[in-house]
């Protein structure tokens, strides 16, 4: 049960219970075992990805016709909240199946949705998507990274980093220039699979601060030569338009994110200071644990009506960027306050790695970077403001 007060949402049916009850299930059973291992190799074991197809959590909301369940963004999204509920943020299956099967299944050929959609929903191809490069994070219009026409190929060059799932991924939508002197109009996505292709390496598994378990890497494409296929979309020219179509459902997936570690943080904390004592009385009895918790639980509450909320806006195709970007940046911002505030209430214990608020902490602190700073979604705001 929830430690929070909202009401359950219309969008949540009765088979979305079924299916939030049985990821918790698969997640407890074939992931909470192996996290710490997980994190302390840098990265998921490779057959938890196949499990998970097996178990039909990964492509959820793609077609049945392309192997995926035949679902809504919905049941993605209960499947990434239930693993946030566990604390498992370094599985990086949201974005496979939210984020990169998603740029397939609108923009892709027919054939390249039946080659791709049902390999990614068994877990036989992990999905990333590489946008960020050294010289370009949030700023997309700046990537570097080219593909050129050569006969019946297109040839890619360059250097990406940070790339979530770089150092298992077999399916990566590469942001390129195929015109670089048209700017944002000579934005194209391309579709490579590693396995297919010379050229292409992988660098570090990035040594960050948290998420230890989710590998994030370096990318090279050193004139990697795809087919002309390989393109995603009907001409070049139309990456640009298709990101930006895109994003707010990924950043609908990182609020999402948020408020499922907002819930186990207070879940955790809440429990902790029931049961720890300092001058003679529990934690809870301290009138400012009482004012603090009631703030966060409240704030919380909100946060959680206002992500329910934005699931029905994006089920209904209503979703705008703004309000997306309002999401992602204030329930990022509201998930590193309140992890930090639970993290106090913890006193030295908080600090200590054995301590799971601890890998909380750590890991929150991506979440107002990645999917666009929070700076970046405050412009993007304010520009339904102006006239």
């Amino acid at each position: 049960m929830s430690v929070l007060d909202a009401a359950k949402p219309q969008w949540m049916t009765e088979d979305l219970d079924l299916l939030s009850d049985a990821s918790r299930k698969f997640f407890e059973r074939e992931c909470l075992p192996h996290y710490e291992r997980w994190e302390e190799q840098g990265l998921v074991d490779r057959d938890a990805w196949t499990k998970a197809g097996a178990a039909g959590l990964l492509c959820a909301e793609m077609p049945e016709e392309y192997g995926g369940a035949g679902g809504t963004f919905a049941h993605d999204a209960v499947i990434a909240y239930e693993r946030g509920r566990l604390g498992l943020d370094g599985f990086g299956f949201p974005l496979h199946s939210s984020i990169v099967a998603p740029y397939i299944l609108h923009y892709g050929s027919e054939d390249q949705k039946k080659r791709w959609l049902p390999r990614m929903a068994t877990g036989e191809l992990v999905g990333a998507i590489a946008m960020s490069e050294p010289g370009a994070g949030s700023d997309l219009q700046s990537v570097r990274t080219t593909a050129l026409r050569d006969g019946n190929h297109t040839v890619i060059n360059g250097q990406k980093t940070f790339i979530t799932n770089g150092q298992q991924a077999n399916l990566i939508i590469v942001v390129t220039k195929t015109d670089p002197s048209k700017g944002s109009k000579g934005t194209s996505l391309f579709v490579v699979e590693t396995d297919e292709v010379e050229g292409f390496r992988r660098g570090r598994n990035l040594d960050k601060i948290g998420l230890k378990s989710n590998d994030t890497s370096e990318l090279f494409f050193d004139d990697v030569r795809v087919p002309a296929d390989a393109l995603l979309g009907a001409e070049e020219g139309q990456g640009f338009y298709q990101l930006m179509e895109q994003l707010p459902q990924e950043r609908l997936l990182i609020a999402i994110q948020a408020i499922a570690t907002i819930e186990l943080a207070l879940e955790q904390t809440i429990e902790y200071v029931n049961q720890r004592k300092a001058f003679g009385q529990r934690i809870v009895d301290f009138q400012n644990t009482q004012m603090k918790l009631a703030e966060c639980k409240t704030e919380a509450t909100i946060g959680k009506v206002f992500v329910n909320h934005c699931i029905g806006l994006l089920l209904d195709r209503q979703l705008t960027a703004e309000t997306a970007s309002m999401a992602k940046y204030w329930l990022t911002d509201l998930q590193c306050k309140i992890v930090d505030e639970c993290l106090q209430l913890h006193g030295g214990y908080g600090f200590m790695n054995e301590y799971p608020i601890a890998r909380l902490y750590r890991d929150s602190r991506v979440q107002r970077i990645y999917g666009g700073t929070n700076e970046i979604m405050k412009l993007l705001i304010a520009r339904s403001l102006t006239t």
